[in-house]
């Protein structure tokens, strides 16, 4: 049962997180793109940043199986008390967060005004706007990449891993 919910379990991180790691990384630039017509010749990155706005979304509901399957895994195995394994949890609970209340919807809020004819002023706000989700994107996957780390070295492990 431990390999069914362990494979179920790094399949979704692989599926969900992944996805969203890359989407949420391209959107800051499609933004910026979509806000300054000079660097969008074909008009095609507001559509772009809206597929990939909708891409984090729908990955961030299915991720929730993310930590559930490893919850599981964990009871399974007989870890939940281990360090590692509340740290990881701990860590997966701020990059979901940081996805929830800051990264979607920063997103959003930088879609809408990709279709409106947005002045100077408004497009040094959007770059603005579009660097410190840059910022926060890269906190979130930052994030994911220490939790993937300790999932494989698992500090303390009796394993030798």
């Amino acid at each position: 049962m431990a390999k069914v919910l362990l494979s179920i379990h790094v399949l979704a991180a692989i599926l969900a997180v992944g996805s969203i790691a890359v989407a949420a990384s391209l959107f800051p630039r499609y933004a910026r793109q979509a806000a300054s017509g000079d660097e969008d010749p074909g008009g095609r990155a507001a559509g772009i940043a809206a597929l990939l706005h909708r891409i984090c979304h729908g990955y961030a509901v299915a991720g929730v199986a993310v930590p559930f399957f490893g919850f599981a895994t964990g009871a399974v195995l007989g870890v939940l008390g281990d360090t590692w394994l509340i740290v990881s949890l701990v860590l997966t609970m701020i990059a979901a967060a940081i996805l929830a209340t800051a990264i979607l919807p920063a997103q959003k809020r930088l879609l809408a005004p990709a279709g409106d004819s947005a002045s100077a002023a408004d497009d040094g706000a959007i770059v603005a706007a579009a660097t410190r989700l840059s910022m926060l994107t890269g906190i979130f996957n930052l994030l994911w990449a220490i939790v993937v780390v300790l999932m494989i070295v698992r500090p303390g492990s009796t394993t030798g891993a």
